[in-house]
């Protein structure tokens, strides 16, 4: 069913891409979403969107893209905003939620559904050393991969 744009909405996350692929970084007010992005931007990811990013569904996938007031900005904290590179409509692979509560041995099949699209669910503590390598471990085995 080729249905065109069915609905959207603005999500409080950060997105980053890598590869064709989107990550979307939720997590309260102050939890490291920007922090996270910075350092995963480190990694060869390229940004989407910054702590605000609009996502539609679009058949069965989700596409993320920056509001336009905020497209290409990233806020470093302490630094200010900053101007960046960055990617629009992408088709978002993975969720990950930024809480300090991480279970050792979660159930792999964790997913929550998005404008009716399931995404793979990862817990990351944003401010520790490994969660950029966390993240892109879990966007390359357990991402939805491109069709």
């Amino acid at each position: 069913m080729n249905s065109p744009r069915l609905s959207s909405e603005a999500v409080h996350a950060s997105t980053v891409a890598l590869d064709g692929r989107a990550v979307l970084i939720t997590g309260p007010s102050g939890s490291g979403k920007s922090d996270l992005t910075l350092r995963l931007l480190d990694r060869g990811f390229t940004l989407v969107s910054d702590d605000q990013t609009l996502v539609r569904r679009e058949d069965d996938w989700l596409i993320a893209s920056a509001p336009p007031n905020i497209a290409g900005k990233l806020e470093i904290r302490g630094i200010g905003i900053v101007e960046l590179d960055h990617a629009g409509d992408m088709p978002v692979a993975l969720l990950v939620e930024l809480t300090s509560d991480i279970q050792r041995m979660p159930d792999d099949s964790r997913e929550r559904p998005i404008l009716g699209v399931a995404l793979p669910l990862i817990n990351i503590d944003a401010m520790a050393a490994s969660a950029p390598s966390k993240v892109a471990w879990a966007l390359d085995r357990m991402g939805l991969k491109l069709q």
